[in-house]
């Protein structure tokens, strides 16, 4: 399929793309946007759904660029080849590779999440800010945790700059969004040892057991979990704090916590 030449930001693709950066509109129209060479690559790797493309040849510079136009010349997706200012207005800040493209969002749920023997899950309840999730979804994916889970999320998985900050690493994680008593019945069923990380946890995560199947969950920098996780089957659990802050970031507590995990895993084996 030949590239379309588009000028006009009144045009009714591009208006519908710049649409997909509002939640509402990522709801109603089922898809989302994917900003950047390597974030498109692994979300085609891992078999999304591309409907559209947006480029700026100019700056397709490097290899990867390269090989990834040549993959989605190979796709039914419409290519538009736009101008500078067209792309500036759907990409992310500065960081412009020249290809942006709109995917259909992954449908995922808990009950299609499968997951393999001792696994180590992550939830993150009410988390609000994207750039956080990216980071926790990024940290889970280099960690080779089983699955990341939102509970009552106040941003969606596959927003835009969640998938930028994760490094595509949402296409490559089991993922799935539920309420936050529907998690804690999954994890029960699942029958997971559950880590609850508080600032008043009464036991360091140096003292805690990772071996087994588990879930640690983390609430947001805000207001932290909710009572939903004070359960007597939940071990609440602190990183020792010896500063003055009273906690850490949360996708900064997530990789300390799930890097813990894994180092007591390595040793056990």
């Amino acid at each position: 399929m030949s590239v379309i030449d588009l000028t006009s930001a009144r045009n009714d693709r591009v208006k519908a793309a710049s649409q997909l950066r509002r939640r509402k509109h990522r709801k109603q129209q089922d898809r989302t946007l994917i900003d950047g060479v390597r974030e498109i690559a692994t979300a085609l790797d891992a078999g999304v759904e591309i409907d559209e493309v947006f480029l700026f040849p100019p700056l397709c510079r490097t290899d990867a660029a390269t090989e990834l136009l040549e993959r989605l010349e190979q796709l039914p997706a419409i290519r538009y080849r736009v101008t500078r200012p067209l792309f500036e207005k759907l990409a992310f800040g500065e960081r412009t590779e020249g290809v942006l493209a709109v995917a259909r969002t992954p449908q995922r749920s808990l009950d299609a999440i499968e997951l393999p023997e001792r696994p180590l899950v992550l939830v993150l309840e009410a988390v609000e800010k994207p750039g956080n999730l990216g980071a926790v979804l990024r940290s889970a994916e280099a960690t080779g945790c089983a699955a990341v889970v939102l509970a009552d999320g106040q941003t969606d998985l596959y927003n835009p700059a969640a998938i930028r900050a994760s490094l595509g690493a949402v296409f490559c994680l089991a993922v799935a969004e539920a309420t936050s008593e529907e998690v804690l019945d999954w994890l029960r069923e699942q029958s997971l040892q559950i880590f609850a990380a508080r600032v008043d946890g009464s036991v360091p995560y140096t003292g805690i057991d990772f071996t087994g199947p588990a879930a640690i969950v983390l609430g947001s920098e805000e207001a932290g979990l909710t009572s939903k996780w004070m359960a007597d089957d939940v071990t609440p659990i602190h990183l020792p704090m010896r500063g003055r802050v009273d906690s850490l970031n949360v996708s900064t507590t997530a990789a300390v916590l799930a890097y813990e995990a894994q180092r007591q895993r390595a040793a056990s084996r």
